[in-house]
């Protein structure tokens, strides 16, 4: 696997499509639905075609072999 950037998030949940957005991996909303669509985006290493998908503090999501790990404030 290649390097994994961790991308803090400020609440304790955030959801897939603006995951992508927040870490750089799309230009917008548009794009990110049409990868996570078509099966090219995965969470914690198997394809996820939700972009409501909620991730938490420790998930990964991995698109064009960049992955990004989601980290939450601590409780």
């Amino acid at each position: 696997m290649s390097n994994v950037e961790e991308v803090p998030i400020r609440d304790s949940m955030i959801r897939l499509g603006q995951l992508l957005k927040l870490a750089n991996l799309v230009e917008d909303g548009v794009e990110a639905a049409d990868l996570i669509k078509n099966g090219l985006v995965k969470v914690n290493g198997e394809i996820d075609d939700r972009r409501g998908r909620q991730l938490h503090d420790g998930d990964t999501v991995t698109v064009n072999n960049q992955t990004v790990k989601v980290v939450a404030p601590e409780a």
